[in-house]
């Protein structure tokens, strides 16, 4: 993990780094991990997932509420939603309410994914997003 406020060559012609570098310091991540790689290119390529982190960068929400704000079926969200938290790339909390019902709620971790691809690798980094959850890796 790396606190920068540098622009990266991977991501200096992507304005969203360039507002965040200038703004404050961030916290980004490189992923290494070969099957992390391959989990965050399949979500990003997915369009409900990609919704779903969208959906839960500000604050936790409910996988009602994401069926509900992202017009997704809710079956389809909580497929999502496991996928998702088991590539590690949600943060799950949970509470009990009034009528002794369990909720969850969900976050995403990152806020932004920068890829850079070419013939002999593929170099991820990600923004993360501040959970008080595990880490990323």
């Amino acid at each position: 993990m790396e606190y920068t406020a540098r622009h990266c060559k991977h991501q200096c012609y992507n304005p969203f780094f360039q507002k965040l570098y200038m703004q404050e310091l961030i916290q980004t991540q490189q992923i290494k991990d070969e099957l992390k790689k391959q989990i965050i290119l399949e979500s990003i390529a997915d369009k409900y997932s990609t919704l779903i982190l969208k959906n839960t960068i500000e604050k936790p929400k409910s996988a009602m509420m994401i069926s509900d704000e992202e017009n997704i079926p809710l079956s389809t969200v909580y497929r999502k939603l496991q996928r998702l938290y088991d590539g590690k790339l949600l943060a799950i909390s949970g509470s009990i309410n009034r009528d002794g019902k369990k909720y969850f709620l969900y976050m995403s971790k990152i806020k932004d994914v920068a890829i850079h691809c070419n013939l002999e690798e593929t170099v991820i980094e990600c923004v993360l997003n501040n959970t008080k959850q595990e880490d990323t890796n």
